[in-house]
């Protein structure tokens, strides 16, 4: 059983319009075209995942349209002709399900769904999406409108960015990340638990069992990056080549036990090593900013800070070793190629000889990897089974088969195989690296623990994603590729620096001085790979405390006596939280003692059991009251982590846990007042 789809250059290499256009392409198109198509599609398919299904801005929030009058209503039925003196901005479709509230009424009385049975400019025939019973037929037939017709009912929570973005994932947005064996294994160590994406990790090395490491050869976008820019840039800078046997040789297997060292030791390296996570972080650092300015303006794009500039100069050093030798990286430096190389000691197929070979050498001038030998048998490790070879083959000596299939014949005047990368020196070179790549990891995880900052004080403790696991095990977890910034909508999510130490540098934090978290998300966790950011249901992630807003009394503008202000109440309360309410401070007193009417201001007053940290009230109050008005030096408002303030859990629900904390509370405070006191346990309804 042979296993060829190489495409070979002899016989009638030269003929026919299909080979003439591979051939312009370039002599891997025309020998492995198969191979080619495929690591193209790949590619497309990573940049789709990352730029469109991460995208967060194809979502809209649900549309309403306003000024609807019943002009006939059926008594039987409950079916409604509306009209309206202007068509709608937006057309409304027939078959959409809307609700009706009316908005003539004193308290906006909601009347039911309806489905639109026709639509037209001016006129709607609208028809009840559900039986009605008779006090809804009653309110309907006593309704004047104005109408309010929405596509959500009336007081549900917002939910389009996690609507849309499960909408687009026919593929997982992560797949990529998951499948890049380093990951999964080295978070698994880390965390000293199973991670999900082990089991994406196992089947794509079984699969390369059959295709040995055809995942660095057909699949990983970052190795047709690089094959990108060595045929843009560096094909002719032939100066700065080097040879195939210096002492970079094993350079991938030495980052391999440095990375597997460190995440024994309980620190994640692999983020700055392994291939997708480089790529996908590189995107996130080089493209997002260029996708969010040309399509949103560059004023909202956030500043790039030093992480940044790390993160871009790690991405640019892959593609530049190019320069050394084309896929220099991907042959000699890659660990997560080091991981195939070595699945490649059990693979069930490989790549043979036979005695037609005339030692052309074609076959080690076309191969992208270096995986054939002086006597042009191969390096098995190296080898990706990509075929390039067979097809640059003038006598078709080469093919490939299962291994135990006897079709390999050694010419008989082939030059000797160089013996210098197997003997004894080899393994004692390859045996020295690797005790000496283990001793790095571990001492590049000392070092991070070490320069690693912690602040119990709650100050300066950094604020994550909703739903993100206890620190600790957060920091073992994430591999910061950047996926989430990604996905998360108004670039709430950043990438930390180094102000908590190098453990921290590149994990994502919420900054809320830019924007505040979005009700109706909750992408990050769906589209991180290792559970660092636990993919919750919106319904949890609401209830999911990240921080706590705290307001500085000293420079709040009521607290302060300057001026009135209600920013942070009104930004709380229209996201659906009403997590911050008024009180009346600076209130004067008669002689008697008696408050004197008028005087005093309503202040903002947090309900810690209802705040679940978003930072929407932060966001308003910089950027009315710091950068629009100038009244502030900083804002008034903010949220902060830490001890008692976050809700870090690996497992369970965050509404049960915030409902436990409400009867506790009122369990210990029996004697307390209804809803809106401070410190009683209140939970919006919709939590309850």
């Amino acid at each position: 059983m042979r296993l060829n789809h190489f495409l070979p250059f002899r016989k009638k290499a030269e003929r026919g319009p299909l080979r003439r256009s591979l051939k312009r392409l370039g002599p891997t198109w025309l020998a492995a075209p198969l191979r080619r198509i495929i690591q193209a599609t790949c590619l497309i398919a990573f940049l789709w995942l990352f730029c469109y299904v991460c995208w967060p801005y194809t979502a809209r929030p649900a549309r309403t349209w306003g000024g609807w009058l019943p002009a006939e209503v059926d008594a039987e039925t409950g079916r409604v002709t509306a009209t309206n003196e202007q068509p709608p901005a937006e057309p409304i479709a027939a078959g959409a399900v809307l609700h009706v509230v009316d908005t003539g009424s004193g308290n906006g009385q909601y009347l039911g769904p309806f489905r639109v049975a026709t639509a037209g400019d001016v006129e709607l025939r609208l028809q009840p999406s559900e039986k009605l019973e008779a006090e809804q037929l009653d309110r309907l037939l006593m309704s004047f409108g104005p109408w309010l017709l929405r596509e959500t009912e009336p007081g549900s929570w917002p939910s389009h960015y996690a609507d849309e973005l499960a909408a687009k994932e026919t593929i997982a947005a992560e797949t990529f990340l998951a499948i890049d064996p380093l990951v999964s294994l080295s978070t698994a160590l880390a965390a000293k638990a199973w991670v999900w994406s082990l089991s994406c990790a196992g089947v794509i090395l079984a699969i390369c069992l059959i295709v040995p490491r055809g995942f660095c050869g057909y699949v990983c976008p970052l190795g047709t990056l690089i094959d990108v820019c060595d045929w843009a840039l560096f094909g002719r800078a032939k100066w700065s080549r080097v040879t195939v046997d210096g002492w970079w040789l094993r350079t991938k297997y030495y980052l391999l036990a440095a990375t597997l060292a460190a995440s024994l030791l309980g620190v994640l390296i692999s983020g700055f090593v392994a291939a997708i996570p480089v790529v996908t972080r590189g995107m996130a650092f080089v493209l997002t900013p260029l996708q969010l300015g040309a399509t949103r303006g560059w004023h909202q794009v956030p500043p790039l800070g030093a992480g940044h500039y790390v993160s871009i100069a790690l991405l640019l050093a892959v593609l530049g070793l190019g320069l050394l030798r084309p896929r220099f990286w991907c042959k000699y430096v890659c660990p997560t190629g080091a991981v195939f190389s070595i699945a490649n000691l059990l693979r069930l197929t490989e790549r043979k000889v036979d005695a037609e070979c005339i030692g052309c050498k074609q076959c080690t001038e076309v191969c992208p990897f270096d995986a054939i030998e002086p006597d042009f048998t191969t390096r098995a490790g190296d080898c990706t089974f990509c075929q390039t070879c067979g097809g640059a083959c003038p006598t078709g000596a080469i093919t490939f088969a299962p291994r135990w299939s006897r079709l390999e014949s050694k010419p008989a005047d082939a030059p000797p195989a160089d013996e210098a990368t197997t003997g004894r020196r080899g393994f004692l070179a390859a045996t020295i690296g690797v005790v000496a790549g283990t001793a790095g990891g571990a001492s590049a995880a000392a070092a991070i623990h070490g320069g690693t900052r912690r602040d119990d004080s709650g100050t300066s403790v950094p604020v994550r994603p909703p739903g993100s696991v206890p620190e600790s095990q957060f920091l073992q977890l994430c591999i910061r590729c950047g996926e989430c910034y990604q996905a998360c909508p108004n670039s709430v999510l950043q990438p930390q620096g180094i102000a908590h130490g190098l453990e921290g540098l590149w994990t994502p934090h919420v900054v809320a001085q830019w924007s505040g978290c979005e009700p109706s998300c909750s992408n990050c966790g769906r589209v991180c790979p290792t559970g660092a950011i636990r993919a919750l249901p919106l319904e949890e992630k609401r209830a999911a405390r990240m921080a706590l807003a705290v307001i500085n009394k000293r420079t709040c503008l009521p607290y302060a006596g300057r001026d009135e202000c209600q920013l942070c109440v009104d930004e709380c309360a229209a996201a659906g939280y009403d997590a911050i309410e008024f009180v009346r401070v600076g209130t004067k007193a008669d002689q008697a003692g008696n408050p004197i009417e008028g005087t005093g201001r309503l202040a903002p007053v947090v309900l810690p059991e209802a705040c679940i940290g978003c930072g929407l009230c932060q966001t308003r109050c910089h950027a009315v009251n710091v950068k629009q008005k100038h009244l502030l030096g900083q804002t008034a408002v903010r949220i902060e982590a830490g001890e008692g303030k976050e809700d870090r859990l690996t497992g369970g629900s965050y509404i049960e846990r915030r409902q436990q904390r409400r009867r506790k509370r009122r369990a210990d405070s029996p004697g307390s007042a209804g809803p809106g006191r401070q410190g009683d346990g209140y939970l919006p309804d919709s939590l309850d």
